[in-house]
């Protein structure tokens, strides 16, 4: 199984309501791509950190394989999400994959 572990942070001149809307969004149609993408066998979008973090935002999905990431990473539905609901209000990602 593959891990894929994402973390963001929202464009700090975002205000306060919007941040909770964007992170609603980001959370309701991440978690929508289980079940139209092959191979994605879990999905997890945290939008409520510790104050402890430094980020707001926490991807936690699983794979079948390296083959199956691959594959989500061009998926059409996959790039829709990415372009409408998390790149225009991110100001930085950090990734982390890797197998158990």
């Amino acid at each position: 199984m593959v891990r894929h572990i994402i973390l963001w942070n929202i464009k700090e001149e975002i205000a306060d309501g919007e941040r909770v809307r964007v992170k609603e969004n980001m959370k309701r149609e991440l978690e929508a791509l289980r079940g139209k993408i092959e191979g994605l066998l879990e999905m997890e979008v945290v939008t409520c950190p510790l104050p402890s973090c430094n980020a707001d935002v926490m991807l936690k999905s699983a794979f079948a394989d390296a083959q199956a990431l691959a594959a989500y990473i061009v998926h059409p539905e996959h790039k829709r999400v990415g372009r409408d609901f998390v790149r225009p209000f991110v100001c930085n990602r950090m990734c982390m994959d890797y197998e158990d």
